[in-house]
Protein backbone atom coordinates (compact mmCIF):
# COMPACT_ATOMS: atom_id res chain seq x y z
CA UNK A 1 0.00 0.00 0.00
CA UNK A 2 1.43 3.65 -0.87
CA UNK A 3 2.85 5.71 2.32
CA UNK A 4 -0.60 7.93 2.27
CA UNK A 5 -3.05 5.68 1.01
CA UNK A 6 -4.36 4.93 5.18
CA UNK A 7 -4.29 8.53 5.71
CA UNK A 8 -6.33 9.68 2.16
CA UNK A 9 -8.75 7.01 2.95
CA UNK A 10 -9.38 7.96 6.50
CA UNK A 11 -9.89 11.60 5.51
CA UNK A 12 -11.84 10.86 3.06
CA UNK A 13 -14.14 8.42 5.31
CA UNK A 14 -14.14 11.40 7.85
CA UNK A 15 -15.56 14.11 5.31
CA UNK A 16 -18.61 12.36 4.38
CA UNK A 17 -19.63 11.72 8.13
CA UNK A 18 -19.26 14.87 8.40
CA UNK A 19 -21.61 15.51 5.11
CA UNK A 20 -24.00 12.94 6.95
CA UNK A 21 -23.99 14.14 10.12
CA UNK A 22 -24.49 17.82 8.60
CA UNK A 23 -27.97 16.72 7.26
CA UNK A 24 -29.08 15.65 10.26
CA UNK A 25 -31.88 17.38 12.13
CA UNK A 26 -29.93 19.68 14.57
CA UNK A 27 -26.65 19.66 13.80
CA UNK A 28 -24.40 22.39 14.45
CA UNK A 29 -23.17 23.79 11.60
CA UNK A 30 -21.11 25.98 13.38
CA UNK A 31 -19.40 23.15 13.98
CA UNK A 32 -19.47 21.42 10.15
CA UNK A 33 -18.74 24.78 9.01
CA UNK A 34 -15.53 24.68 10.99
CA UNK A 35 -14.33 21.69 10.58
CA UNK A 36 -15.02 20.83 6.73
CA UNK A 37 -12.89 22.94 5.16
CA UNK A 38 -9.48 22.32 7.79
CA UNK A 39 -10.48 18.27 6.86
CA UNK A 40 -10.59 19.47 3.07
CA UNK A 41 -7.53 20.92 3.24
CA UNK A 42 -5.64 18.29 5.24
CA UNK A 43 -6.47 15.98 2.22
CA UNK A 44 -2.58 14.10 1.23
CA UNK A 45 -2.20 14.12 -2.37
CA UNK A 46 -4.63 10.93 -3.73
CA UNK A 47 -2.82 7.80 -4.40
CA UNK A 48 -2.01 6.57 -7.47
CA UNK A 49 -5.02 5.38 -9.80
CA UNK A 50 -7.65 7.69 -8.49
CA UNK A 51 -7.45 9.75 -11.30
CA UNK A 52 -6.71 8.45 -14.41
CA UNK A 53 -3.31 9.53 -15.99
CA UNK A 54 -2.89 12.59 -17.42
CA UNK A 55 -5.55 14.09 -15.80
CA UNK A 56 -5.66 17.95 -14.70
CA UNK A 57 -7.90 19.00 -12.03
CA UNK A 58 -8.01 22.16 -13.23
CA UNK A 59 -8.50 21.60 -16.94
CA UNK A 60 -12.11 21.85 -17.64
CA UNK A 61 -14.99 24.15 -18.47
CA UNK A 62 -15.28 27.87 -17.27
CA UNK A 63 -17.77 28.67 -15.04
CA UNK A 64 -19.88 31.70 -14.67
CA UNK A 65 -17.65 34.37 -12.95
CA UNK A 66 -14.30 32.61 -14.29
CA UNK A 67 -13.99 34.00 -17.77
CA UNK A 68 -12.16 37.36 -18.09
Amino acid sequence: MCEHCEDFHRTVLMLGSLALYADLTGADQTFVEAVGPSLAASLPEPPPGIFPPGYDPSDGPEYPGQGW
